[in-house]
């Protein structure tokens, strides 16, 4: 009988965004719970958000990687690439030069544009600063092939130079697009985005100033720069990520959708949103940043119109889209790992007696918890928040 290598938590994984549903710092506790139902055939990550999973599993496992959201697949891809680094020995360099020169000739073009944030404000002068940035969105940027940033979202998240930088990256990633490096590329990029954006660390609405504290917080961040954080990220992946001899797949998928594609007898990782809030809201900065197409944007935080909703975000979908998953992979005769909190849109005891009945008796259900402090990514009294952290492990018997 073949033997199945035990997967093991213990792997340096880098960080790109930060993500509020990321189960980074659990993710022992997943791991073991997949060893006990692993059967050495592929590992499916459902919902794979932030993708730290694929992360922890490259070249110890087939992954499949799926989320509705464009965004993960990108993450995913940049764990899991076989790289390598030595076909382009100068990569950093070359994509920083190049990014810089679309930011001179950008910059050269429209003069008139200068907001400059290294100097003292009155809260008065830096509110009005930050909106005169804000009026680009009805400014003609269009001899620009790539300006959408610079148009949507100067002085919101992020500063113009900002996001004049954040255009030049992306149009040079798009060069690089049939190479291995692409996805490594936006994927630093968005980990730049991460910590130059004056927001709470997602996309749910930037932060106003409104007095000299709330200011001079946000300052801070005006003045930092994006190449910076970008270069310092990819030079991580060239030292950390290498060979991976494992295949893989990544899907843009509704979960229903993936669960007819994958094959039997896989086991299938499940980490569905908790709660109401749907994570299209948070991240809708980044998804725009991947599919790159002009969206209509509305709100204060400019959102797209088109953001997905999730079944496991509404009271009445919830269960019945439990249900239909759980269905899905007892047709595929295959094992489950369903992460799940306390603070879910349904009760812990409820989920399991759903996974009982639908599963059947050819299954064994069994449910773990952990405790652990869950960040809300606020700024208030909730930063965080001690949570009850489960597994639904359902095994084909």
């Amino acid at each position: 009988m073949e033997r199945i290598m035990t997967l093991t938590p213990d792997v340096e994984v880098p960080h790109f965004i930060k993500y509020m549903g990321s189960k980074k710092k659990i993710i022992d506790f997943v791991v073991n719970a997949i060893n006990e139902v692993h059967t050495g055939g592929p590992i499916c990550d459902l919902f794979a958000g932030s993708s730290v999973l694929s992360g922890v599993l490259r070249n110890q496992s087939q992954v499949i990687s799926n989320d509705i959201q464009e965004y993960s697949s990108v993450l995913a891809k940049a764990y899991l690439t076989n790289y390598q680094w030595s076909m382009h020995p100068n990569l950093i360099d070359d994509v920083v030069q190049r990014a810089r020169s679309r930011v001179e000739e950008f910059l050269a073009a429209n003069p008139q544009l200068q907001f400059d944030y290294n100097r003292e404000f009155t809260v008065e002068e830096f509110v009005a600063l930050e909106e005169s940035q804000r009026s680009l969105i009805h400014h003609d940027f269009s001899q620009f092939e790539y300006h959408l940033f610079t148009k949507y979202y100067s002085g919101t998240y992020w500063s113009f130079d900002q996001c004049v930088w954040i255009d030049a990256f992306r149009s040079v990633a798009e060069e690089y697009r049939e190479t291995p490096f692409y996805n490594a590329i936006l994927a630093s990029l968005m980990f730049a985005m991460s910590y130059n954006s004056q927001s709470t660390g997602h996309y749910a609405q930037y932060r106003d100033a409104t007095n000299d504290s709330s200011m001079a917080d946000i300052h801070i961040y005006r003045r930092k720069e994006i190449e910076p954080y970008f270069s310092r990220k990819m030079d991580e992946l060239i030292n950390t990520l290498h060979e991976n001899r494992h295949p893989f797949e990544v899907y843009s998928l509704d979960y229903l959708d993936c669960l007819e594609m994958i094959p039997e007898r896989t086991v299938v990782y499940a980490d569905p949103p908790y709660a109401f809030v749907h994570y299209s809201r948070f991240y809708h900065a980044i998804e725009t940043l991947v599919r790159y197409d002009y969206p209509d944007v509305r709100y204060k935080g400019r959102y797209r119109t088109d953001r997905h909703q999730s079944p496991f975000c509404i009271r009445t979908q919830v269960e019945d889209a439990f249900r239909q998953m759980f269905q899905k992979i007892r047709d595929k005769r295959s094992n489950l790992v369903l992460s799940y909190s306390n603070t879910g849109m349904i009760e812990l005891d409820q989920l399991e007696n759903l996974a009982i009945a639908t599963f059947g008796r050819n299954y064994s259900v069994e449910v773990q918890t952990i405790e652990y402090l869950h960040s809300t990514m606020g700024r208030k009294e909730d930063k965080s928040r001690n949570v009850e952290e489960a597994v639904v492990i359902a095994k084909l018997l």
